[in-house]
């Protein structure tokens, strides 16, 4: 599976930005996909996840409530809506997917078998 994400770029803070990630085969319905962000300097680190069917997702603490995931089967896309942006969402953004992930394995970058080219955010005041 080959994914492409795309959609970020500069935005103010308390800014929105919809991130996209883009996936080659129509079996990306059947696959957990997930957005982690890399800032400068630091390690990748867990956004959100969404399950094969997107009836199920999770997101780490520093985005809930700001942040929505969601997948579109049929487009074969999955989303990345993020709304009140501040200075420390500045990162690179990178999509995953994988076919076998259990939940709680979600937010692990180590288990994802597939990546997006990751798409830069850059949030200033």
């Amino acid at each position: 599976v080959q994914l492409q994400a795309s959609g970020g770029g500069p935005v103010q803070a308390g800014g929105s930005l919809r991130l996209s990630c883009a996936a080659s085969e129509r079996t990306f319905g059947r696959f957990v996909m997930a957005w982690f962000r890399q800032a400068p300097g630091k390690e990748r680190e867990f956004v959100a996840a969404i399950n094969f069917s997107g009836g199920a997702t999770a997101y780490a603490d520093s985005v809930k409530g700001r942040f929505t995931i969601s997948k579109d089967t049929a487009k074969n896309t999955g989303y990345l809506q993020m709304n009140s942006l501040n200075l420390e969402d500045t990162a690179v953004y990178y999509c995953a997917a994988d076919s076998t992930l259990i939940r709680s394995s979600w937010s692990m970058s180590s288990t994802y078998d597939y990546w997006g080219q990751g798409t830069l955010v850059t949030v200033s005041s």
